[in-house]
Formats: structure tokens, sequence, C-alpha cells
């Protein structure tokens, strides 16, 4: 290892270029085409300032500013401003989760797989891989920038105007070098990439409840959330850049503070290092199903806790919506008037399906374990005793299954006990109940899929993420832009009847489970047969 910290760093950033041009490559594309098809599709739907100014009156409901974020541009809402209002944040979380992923691959990842040390053995700089990481994902994140604010001014949208364009990338941009930067310091922190990745995704799901919590009541919270303040540049309305400048500070005074750490920190160490484990270990710990959840605890954990919040946010502003639909005749447009449910009652299915994409993730992160237990030769030392294949397989899968109705549970009760607080005439539990628990057919239909990619190619897994990202598109935005049918029912989550509105589809659940237990059984299948990853 050179005396110099950031010797070779050019050579090293290269070579990151080199392993994922790939992988940036296609969350490039795939961004820049969301964004663009999106400006694109909301100018076709609303033609003119009227039906734009009707769609503004639906979003002014405290359920959807919690939602999609606080927008300035309700009471002028050109093009500009409904593109930035509703698609800003969650664009923003996808840059997030990119730079997440990106710069945890490249530090903890490989540091715990020993490619790090082999790295370090060679005449670099202690302090090169972390910059060159950081130099790769945050020139990423600038070029996604430059390419959407192009992008969008190209489209020669009315009120899409040149600095309001390179204002929304900026946002994309500056998003996602702040999580960068959060993500390198918790490869500092943690000694494992499991626990990198589990707090930088705490730290964004945080920053989302803050974000919430502070657009619909005390605005002076939003600006403890990178989210938040992001939202306050104000895009396409009055274009305010400081905002974009402090969350790149933040993150300039994060990333000082991360490669002080790094310098101080010995190879394979971290600064919260796991306590020390028992000598013997307990029964429930001697068999796979144990060892598996054990792993898994902490993020399961954290996405418990993250999820009851999501759901008592949600259900913190339901009080304020019965009133707010009387008021807005464009509601009542949309949301035709059922006998024997309240309005809320009648809006409470587009809520469940958002809390049900969420739970989906934890219980598909608990399946795509396996596969990093396998690269990692874990599971073959597991395999080695008198354990099988399908019982090692069984023990994930189970952990699935369970994840999901826990979670969906969890978000169910905070839902619920938020409702009553709130709410004159709370809405019953069983009614929320039912309303999120008839998602799980199509929760495990996205288990199904990734079991039968671990069995079946566990190289290409990814195919599982991209096929969720779709779902939440169709699903999420399908209405909004008018999708046609065909591509929501594509997704497992387009056929789930709307409870309590709609009368229960007993046949279209039955069929996702049924098609949940064949991807099942021929992912356990393949598994056993193919080869185990070294």
């Amino acid at each position: 290892m050179s005396k110099k910290p950031f010797q070779h760093t050019g050579m090293l950033v290269r070579f990151i270029l080199r392993q994922d041009r790939l992988r940036i490559s296609i969350w490039i594309i795939a961004l820049v085409l969301i964004t663009l098809s999106t400006a694109i599709s909301f100018s076709d739907l609303y033609q003119n300032q009227e039906e734009r100014q009707a769609i503004a009156q639906t979003m002014r409901n405290p359920a959807m500013t919690a939602m999609v974020g606080y927008s300035g541009g309700l009471e002028n809402y050109t093009n500009g401003a409904m593109m930035a209002h509703q698609m800003l944040l969650f664009s923003a979380i996808a840059v997030a989760i990119m730079s997440i992923l990106l710069v945890a691959k490249h530090t903890r990842t490989e540091e715990e797989d020993g490619q790090l040390e082999m790295i370090r053995a060679l005449p670099v700089g202690r302090l090169s891989n972390l910059s060159a990481t950081i130099l790769v994902v945050s020139g990423t994140n600038v070029l996604l920038a430059i390419i959407v604010g192009f992008g969008l001014y190209a489209l020669g949208i009315e009120s899409l105007d040149l600095e309001g364009s390179f204002l929304y990338g900026a946002a994309l941009g500056a998003t996602g070098i702040f999580f960068a930067a959060a993500t390198a310091i918790f490869a500092q922190l943690s000694e494992n990439s499991r626990g990198t990745i589990g707090l930088s995704f705490a730290v964004l799901g945080l920053a989302y409840f803050i974000r919430a919590i502070g657009d619909v009541g005390n605005a002076t919270l939003s600006w403890f959330s990178p989210l938040g303040i992001v939202l306050k540049a104000e895009v396409y309305v009055h274009n305010y850049w400081m905002p974009i400048i402090l969350v790149i500070t933040l993150a300039i005074l994060l990333l000082v503070l991360a490669f002080y750490l790094n310098s101080i920190r010995d190879l394979d160490a971290g600064f919260l290092p796991a306590k020390p484990g028992i000598v013997h270990a307990s029964p429930f710990l001697q068999g796979p199903i144990g060892l598996a959840l054990r792993i898994q605890r902490t993020g399961l954990i954290a996405w418990a806790i993250g999820l009851f919040l999501l759901g008592a946010s949600y259900g913190s502003v339901l009080g304020d919506l019965e009133s707010f639909f009387k008021d807005v005749e464009m509601m009542k447009a949309l949301i035709t008037p059922v006998e024997g449910f309240t309005l809320t009652e009648q809006f409470i299915p587009m809520l469940m399906t958002v809390i049900a994409m969420f739970c989906t993730v934890p219980a598909l992160l608990v399946v795509f374990k396996l596969k990093g237990e396998e690269k990692k030769n874990y599971t073959e030392h597991i395999l080695s005793r008198a354990v099988s294949r399908s019982r090692t397989m069984g023990s994930y899968f189970i952990i699935s299954i369970v994840t999901s109705i826990v979670m969906l549970l969890l978000a169910v009760l905070g839902m619920w006990f938020s409702s009553v607080v709130v709410m004159e005439d709370a809405i019953s539990f069983s009614t929320i109940f039912k309303a999120a628990m008839v998602y799980l057919p199509a929760i495990w239909t996205m288990i199904g899929l990734a079991v039968f990619l671990v069995g079946f190619r566990p190289t290409n897994t990814s195919i599982t993420w991209l096929y969720f990202i779709y779902s939440f598109i169709v699903v999420y935005l399908g209405a909004l832009l008018q999708f046609p049918d065909w591509l929501r029912n594509l997704s497992p989550y387009g056929h789930i009847p709307h409870l309590p509105v709609e009368e229960m589809d007993f046949m279209a659940v039955s069929v996702l489970v049924i098609i949940a237990i064949v991807l099942s059984i021929v992912g356990f299948i393949t598994y056993n047969k193919r080869d185990i990853l070294g």
C-alpha cells in the first residue's frame, strides 16, 4: 500500500467503470426514460389549465401531500409544476437507492469479499478505493442530472423551461450524492455489507417519514430531511437553487467525515462491531431456519419499525379526508360514491397498494439473502453438514412468507392506531385489515418469482427488481397516466380487488396463489439440481 492516500485513484475509477458500465447504463437509461415519458404523458393527459387545476385540487388533501410531497405550484398547476410535484420525490428516492447500492458494493461488500485486501496489497493509496467509488457514483449522478435536464427541456413542453429542467436534474443528482456520502459513512461504521445497506435504507426511510410529517404539519420539520429539502426548491415554480446547494454542502461534510473514518479504520473492521456471541449456540440457532433468521434480524426489525411508522403516517391524515372530499367537486368525479362506504374508505385501496409494495421489499430481500450467502461460500459450509438443499432454501422461503404477513400487519396496525386518534368515526380494524391482507397473493407471487430465479438462474435475480419497479409504475401511475389495462394486468398487483369498495375476487387471488406455488416449486427443484455458486 502506498503512503500517498489517493495514489492511483484514477486507475481504480477506470476499473470500477469497467465493472459497472452495464449496471450504471441501465440505471441512467431507466431513470431518464421514466422521467421523460412521464412528462410527455402529463402534457397529453391535461391539455389545458382548467384540467390541470382540477387535478391540483385532488392533490391538496393531506394524504396526497404525505405521499408525494409539498408543492408551491398548486395555485398555478402548470405542466412543470405537476411534473415536479408528482414525480420528483419518487424519482429522487430511486436515485438514492441507486447510489446506496453502488457505494455499498464497491466499499464494504468488496472489503467483506476480500477484494479490497488484494487491491490494497498493490501500490494504491489508503483512501483511493473510497475516493474512486465516490467519484464514480457522484459522476453518475451528475451525468444523470445533465441528461435529465437537457431531456426535459428538449421536449419543448410548455412551462418546462431550461432553468427548471436543470434544477429538476440537479435535485435528483444532489439527492444521489447525499445518500452516496451517507452510505460511505455507514461503510465505515458497520463491519459488513448487510449493516451498511440496512442503515442506509433506514436513513432513506426515516428521511421520507420526517418529510411526510413536515409537509403535512410542521413545515420546519421538512428541513431536517434531505428529501424534504430538495422539494423546497419548488422546481418549475420558483426555482430556488439554495436547497440544492444546501444538500450538496451537507453531502460534502458527510464525505469529509467518511474519509476521516476510513483513514483511521483497520481493514475488515467497523466502528460498530458486532457484540461477542455466546460460547454455545441456542437450540434455535442449530437449524438453518434459526440461522437464516438470526443473520437478518437487524434488517427485519428496521423494516418492521419503518413500515409501522409508514402506516401510522398515512393513518394520521385520514381524519381530514372526509371534509376535504366534500369540498372538492373533482374528487367526487374521480371517486364515484358507493352506497354504504365513506369517501375515506374508498381512498384506502390506493394507500394499501403503496403499503403492500413497500412490504414486498423486505420479503424479497430475505429470499435474495440466500443467493448472497451462497456467493460468499457460506451456504456450501451448511450443505456440507446433514442439511438438505430443500431445507436450506425452505428456511429462507418460510421466513420470507412470514415476513410478508408480519410487515403488512404492522403497517395495518400503524394505520389503524393513528386513524383512531384523528377520526371521530374511525374505520374499523377489520376493514383496514382485509383491504391490506388481500394483497398477500400478489406479494407471494413476487416471492415465488424470486425463489424461481434463485433456483433456476441466480445470476439474473435482478429481473425480480425490474419487474417490481414495472409493477410500481403501472399500478401507482397507471390510473394517473391512463395506461391501458393490459399493462396493469401484467403485474400481480393489478389483479387485486380494491377492498372494501369492490367485491372479493376469489378467482383472481386463487390464480395468483397457484402461480406463486408453481414458481416456488420449480425454484426448489432447480435449486436442488444446479451447481452451488462459488
